[in-house]
């Protein structure tokens, strides 16, 4: 893994003492689950987590009294409101409000009770919609976003700039990592309001077990999009944890482009679908090319380890066992 040992770990470091708390926030959705995961498996034995039904983290009150009583030494928040384009045009206002609402509360908290470190994970819509290609961090805030998810990107970018003015007010060590498109356990594979990687395995699965003649997807399939498995998302959080306190968000991807249609066929192959695979280009294609430069984080020392294809068995595993049809 791109992680780092113990033996290299300074007495203060994230990784320097296991028994310290942490607090995952969000640890039950896609990211958070895989953070709690890593962290399991590095030895962390003193991980604070809450359901939304123990801790509502829109509330500040209760949010200002987790933080007093448990006293976490480190946090990691992953916890927000997220949706596709559908559920993004139609609940605008829940999209910005519950979102800042959940980082203002943690980010402020964290830091008025001692928190040593926080890290604050946001998203690759953050970026202008015409951001060059591949996107660098230096692109934030140069162009208007996507209007189907802007509420959605604004939010994540001030949760930016909270982080960044902490830092520069009070000297805390508040990060940020903007991931890229992720996937694996714990995905969502809801029918319509899951994103493209997820839908289409559901689909080629479904297919295949009702013996389909056909799976018709929209577009040309030319788009380009970068995939990052959500344990190399978690591992590329603790070492950022453990190597990284500046000032600007960092990129989180794989560096890896694949075509829709790439993406399509393998998915195909993965879960075993005998039939064709039909495109139909009457439909949208979305945006040709979306990128992230990640090369500041690789610059660092950190590298993804799972490969697309290992990934999507991984993935369509977790799917078998835990999607019922």
């Amino acid at each position: 893994m791109g992680g780092v040992g113990n033996d290299t770990a300074s007495p203060n470091s994230f990784l320097s003492d296991k028994s310290a708390k942490v607090f995952v926030a969000g640890h039950r959705g896609l990211v958070g689950s895989a953070i709690v995961r890593k962290l399991q498996a590095l030895g962390f034995t003193n991980l604070v987590l809450r359901t939304h039904a123990e801790l509502d983290l829109t509330r500040q009150n209760d949010v200002d009294s987790f933080f007093d009583s448990e006293k976490p030494r480190f946090v990691i928040l992953a916890a927000a409101k997220v949706g596709g384009i559908h559920a993004n045009n139609t609940y605008p206002a829940d999209f910005i409000a519950v979102n800042l609402q959940i980082q203002t509360n943690v980010i402020d908290s964290a830091y008025r009770h001692g928190v040593q470190k926080l890290l604050f994970l946001g998203s690759s819509c953050i970026y202008p919609k015409f951001a060059p290609q591949p996107i660098p961090e230096q692109a934030l805030l140069t162009g208007p976003l996507e209007p189907t998810n802007e509420w959605y990107a604004v939010a994540k970018i001030t949760g930016i700039k909270m982080c960044q003015a902490y830092r520069i007010q009070y000297g805390w060590d508040a990060i940020s990592g903007m991931p890229t498109n992720l996937y694996g356990p714990n995905d969502n594979f809801h029918p319509e309001n899951s994103h493209v990687l997820p839908a289409l395995m559901r689909r080629f699965h479904e297919a295949k077990v009702k013996s389909s003649k056909e799976v018709v997807v929209w577009g040309t399939g030319s788009p380009l999009r970068e995939f990052l498995h959500v344990d190399d998302l978690a591992d590329g959080v603790v070492f950022m944890m453990e190597n990284y306190s500046g000032l600007e968000h960092v990129n989180v991807g794989s560096g890896k482009e694949v075509t829709i249609k790439e993406l399509a066929e393998l998915v195909k192959e993965v879960v075993g679908f005998e039939g064709d695979l039909v495109w139909d280009s009457s439909k949208p294609d979305g945006t040709p090319r979306k990128l992230m430069d990640s090369s500041k984080l690789l610059g660092l020392g950190w590298n993804p380890n799972i490969s697309l294809k290992d990934g999507l068995v991984d993935t369509y595993n977790w799917y078998l066992e835990h999607v019922k049809q």
